[in-house]
C-alpha cells in the first residue's frame, strides 16, 4: 500500500532539512514524498532540489496560501493514504508510517491519528505541550475536542468522497476538515497511542491572541458550512481543553 506524505513549504529555510529528513528516514518501504513550495525567496527551494530524486515530485509556484497548497499535493499524490507533515514539523521517529498503516490495516480504519508534541523551534528535544489525543468518541467534537492534524492519515478515496479543504478559511480549515470527516460523515477512524509528530512552537493558528480570536471565529463558521449546530459551549470548552496539554508532560 502506497503512502504519498504532502509537505509545503513557504520560507522555511531553517526547518525544511528536518522534516525532509524525518520522512526520508521512514522504515516504511513505499513512501511517495510530495514537496510543494510556493516560491519561497530563502534557500528553501535549493535545499528541497539537494535531496534530487529522494524526493518523488517537487513543485514550486504561487498559490492562495497554505490550504490552497495542501489541494495542490493532495492532487499530485498517488498513495492509497496520505499524510501532511508541515514545513516546521517532524516525525518523531522511524516507525510512525508504518505503525499508522498497520493501524488502519488492522482496525479497517479509513483515517488514523495519534499524539503530538509542541516543541521549542531551536530545540525538538524541549516540549513544550503534550497533546494527549485519546480514543475516538464522536461526540467529542461537541466538547472541543479535535485530533492533532500533523498526526492525522486519510484515506484518498476520503478525499474523493467528501472532497478537499475548504479554501475559505484561513486558520481552520483542517478542523473544518476533520469535523467533516469524522463528525459530520463519520468516516471511521483509529487511534495509535504514541506520539507521531513534534511540532515547533509559533504555528500560523497559535502565534497570537488574535489568530486565535479569528480561529475560534472560524470553528463556528466550520458548523455552519457543514449545516451542523454548534453548541454555544463549544467555543470555550476547544482553547480550555489546551490547559492540560502544558501540565502533564511525559
Amino acid at each position: 500500500m502506497k503512502v504519498s506524505i504532502i509537505t509545503v513549504v513557504l520560507n522555511n529555510a531553517d526547518t525544511i532539512a528536518a522534516a525532509i529528513d524525518s520522512v526520508l528516514a521512514q522504515d516504511y518501504p513505499n513512501i511517495e514524498y510530495v514537496v510543494v513550495d510556493g516560491e519561497s525567496t530563502d534557500g528553501t527551494l535549493d535545499i528541497i532540489k539537494s535531496y534530487g530524486t529522494k524526493i518523488s515530485k517537487v513543485v514550486s509556484g504561487k498559490d492562495g496560501g497554505i490550504y490552497f497548497a495542501m489541494n495542490k499535493g493532495i492532487g499530485l499524490a498517488t498513495g492509497e493514504i496520505i499524510g501532511i507533515l508541515n514545513a516546521d514539523d517532524l516525525y518523531e521517529n522511524t516507525q510512525v508510517i508504518s505503525k499508522a498503516v498497520a493501524a488502519m490495516q488492522s482496525n479497517n480504519a479509513d483515517t488514523c491519528y495519534g499524539n503530538l508534541q509542541y516543541v521549542k523551534r531551536d530545540n525538538v528535544k524541549a516540549i513544550v505541550r503534550h497533546w494527549h489525543s485519546g480514543g475516538f468518541r464522536r461526540d467529542s467534537f461537541l466538547y472541543g475536542w479535535m485530533p492533532p492534524h500533523p498526526t492525522f492519515f486519510v484515506k484518498k478515496s476520503v478525499y474523493d468522497k467528501v472532497g478537499l479543504f475548504n479554501t475559505q478559511f484561513r486558520s481552520a480549515a483542517d478542523y473544518e476538515f476533520m469535523l467533516r470527516v469524522l463528525f459530520k460523515n463519520q468516516i471511521s477512524t483509529c487511534y495509535v497511542p504514541e506520539v507521531f509528530v513534534l511540532m515547533r512552537v509559533g504555528g500560523k493558528s497559535n502565534k497570537a491572541i488574535s489568530n486565535r480570536l479569528k480561529a475560534n471565529n472560524e470553528d463556528r463558521q466550520a458548523w455552519q458550512v457543514n449545516g451542523l449546530r454548534m453548541p454555544f459551549f463549544t467555543t470555550y470548552l476547544k482553547p480550555l481543553r489546551k490547559i492540560p496539554q502544558f501540565i502533564f508532560k511525559p
